[in-house]
């Protein structure tokens, strides 16, 4: 969509009108509160709805910039409306382009409107692009990919403030140093959209926690980037924000939910995926399947960092935590498949020497 490619045509959802479904939609009307011992939703239009069950999938919203609100040429991405806005403004002109944040958002951004030909700047504080995903040694190929497709690659570097008069014109740096630009693109993170749940009687804490099956309370359950969970997989309660994630545990808290309401076994409906995700830059595609930590050892099985093609495993405690690879799609199926069955660091050290 960023370099044209695309028309809103192709990422548009299937007509939200399907008589099949016999579904009633509320579409404009927020949700403003919820109780959730007397099983009522409440609307920002004053109306409430009773529920027998209830699935929460509010979503996150991006972090913004302190003090730019009100200026224009400073976006984030998530919507289909950003995106739009964006396009609206590399249509109009807009030539130097900032990208504050390295990661998969801003990494991306940046491909994209470098593949336009134009000037682009990434900022990011942490020491190399993804850090606290990937650790350093993954994260400097990431910076290299980009330094050599032309991009300028500003590492361990904040943002002090966006100047410009009712426009964006320049992003001043930690560093006492500046940067022009016509467009800026904002992707440091995201906040989960929990606000409407104060005092709800959901626990909430960085998302809607649920337990191990998705149930949040009795009657409800939560699914995509709103939704945390212990996934016993990894040993760890953890919240998700990619894309597959959204689809994988919308359907399983939508079972699960039907579960609970014929009091069946809660045993069975363990939500423990190994999360997984790709991204598109340049001529890379990136995959990551499993839980990483920039603390992990990590190891090359196939191909090598610095060439075109390569696969690689993190693990710890004597276990294989994730694997990353670009431009090797079939080994990341692969190993995902072996992750979820409990691969062994011994059997990737085994297979990163050939035997």
């Amino acid at each position: 969509m960023l370099t044209g490619e695309w028309g809103i045509d192709r990422i548009g959802l299937p007509a939200a009108a399907d008589d099949r479904l016999g579904v009633e939609w509320e579409l404009g009307v927020a949700a403003a509160g919820l109780d959730v011992a007397a099983r009522s939703l409440s609307l920002a239009d004053g109306r409430s709805l009773a529920y027998d069950g209830l699935i929460v999938a509010t979503g996150a919203s991006p972090r913004r910039l302190p003090g730019t609100d009100g200026l224009s040429g400073v976006h984030t991405l998530r919507t289909v409306d950003d995106v739009l806005a964006i396009r609206r403004e590399l249509d109009a002109g807009a030539r130097r382009v900032v990208v504050v944040g390295a990661g998969f958002i801003g990494a991306e951004v940046a491909a994209s409107c470098r593949t336009l030909g134009l000037d682009v700047t990434i900022v990011e504080p942490l020491p190399q692009p993804l850090a606290r995903v990937l650790g350093d040694r993954v994260g400097s190929v990431i910076a290299s990919l980009h330094r050599t497709n032309g991009v300028d690659v500003r590492l361990g570097i904040g943002v002090d403030a966006v100047e410009g008069e009712g426009s964006v014109e320049r992003v001043v740096l930690t560093d006492g140093s500046s940067v022009d630009a016509d467009l800026v693109v904002v992707g440091i993170g995201v906040v989960p959209n929990t606000s409407w749940l104060e005092g709800s009687g959901l626990t909430v804490d960085n998302g809607v926690l649920c337990d191990e099956t998705t149930l949040a309370a009795p009657g409800v359950v939560a699914a995509g980037d709103v939704a945390r969970w212990p996934n016993r997989l990894f040993d760890e309660v953890m919240r998700v924000e990619h894309w597959e994630n959204a689809l994988d545990m919308a359907a399983h808290a939508a079972r699960r939910l039907l579960a609970e309401g014929r009091g069946e076994d809660p045993s069975g409906y363990v939500y423990s995926p190994v999360p997984w995700f790709w991204s598109d830059q340049y001529d890379r595609k990136l995959q990551l399947a499993g839980r990483p930590r920039p603390t992990d050892d990590l190891v090359v099985v196939a191909g090598g960092l610095d060439e075109e093609r390569f696969c690689a495993c993190y693990g710890r405690d004597g276990r294989a935590t994730a694997v990353i690879a670009v431009n090797m799609a079939g080994r990341v199926v692969r190993y995902r498949r072996a992750l979820a069955d409990g691969l062994s660091w011994e059997q990737v050290l085994a297979d990163a020497a050939g035997t």
